[in-house]
């Protein structure tokens, strides 16, 4: 077997088995996996001013494995939760979404990443209110993606709508969601909250709660 059939092999059976992990997950599961998300953003040597960003955010996206896999064509997707801060600086309970991008090119292999949206403005936090919303200028939300240069990057962009944070390099080495659809998980609100609730009702009615989540709302609270 040539070195190049073994290599796509290999490549094949990751990307196989990280979809199936994927697919396995179940609401709980995307929630306990986001509050380890934030504890790793909180120790990230480059969260830099990505503090002060959830400070004043006033909603955060958590998708806690981000998948990027394929062979020619390729594609991006995950699980997510989205949580809406009130005037209070209270933390509703998560809406859970999906996120999902397509990609053609030479590509090969597989990779999961961490990924953190924190929505600045009301504006940001009402795109996700739909059934659908394309992140990117294209859509009128402006996005940053912080990094290194993370300091740099917010200042000279005050006016940026979301700014993304991403534990990964490699394949994710100048991640860039432009173009990323996202949109509500049906199922997994009809799933944890007993029946079916829109992100409205969630996020900014708050008719339902689950204190299971409770975790994750205490993790995005800064310590007095």
């Amino acid at each position: 077997m040539s070195k190049s059939l073994k290599a796509l092999l290999v490549a094949t059976t990751l990307i196989l088995g990280a979809s199936d992990a994927f697919a396995a997950s179940d609401p709980q599961d995307v929630v306990d996996s986001s509050w380890l998300t934030i504890g790793h953003l909180r120790k990230d040597p480059e969260f830099g001013v990505a503090k002060d960003l959830l400070s004043r955010a006033r909603g955060v996206m958590i998708i806690p494995n981000l998948f990027k896999g394929g062979f020619i064509f390729g594609g991006e997707g995950g699980d997510a939760v989205l949580l809406v801060r009130d005037a209070q600086n209270n933390w509703s309970s998560p809406a859970f979404y999906t996120l999902t991008a397509a990609s053609f090119g030479l590509q090969i292999g597989a990779e999961t990443a961490e990924v953190v949206l924190f929505l600045m403005n009301q504006g940001a936090v009402n795109s996700f209110m739909a059934d659908e919303v394309k992140l990117g200028a294209q859509a009128g939300l402006a996005l940053v993606t912080l990094g290194s240069t993370a300091e740099a990057a917010t200042t000279t962009n005050l006016g940026a709508d979301i700014y993304v944070w991403s534990s990964s390099s490699g394949l994710y080495a100048g991640l860039t969601l432009d173009g990323s659809y996202v949109k509500p998980r049906d199922s997994f609100n009809a799933e944890y909250y007993g029946h079916a609730e829109l992100p409205a009702d969630i996020l900014v009615k708050r008719e339902v709660s689950n204190p299971r989540a409770a975790q994750l709302q205490q993790a995005l609270t800064p310590a007095p």
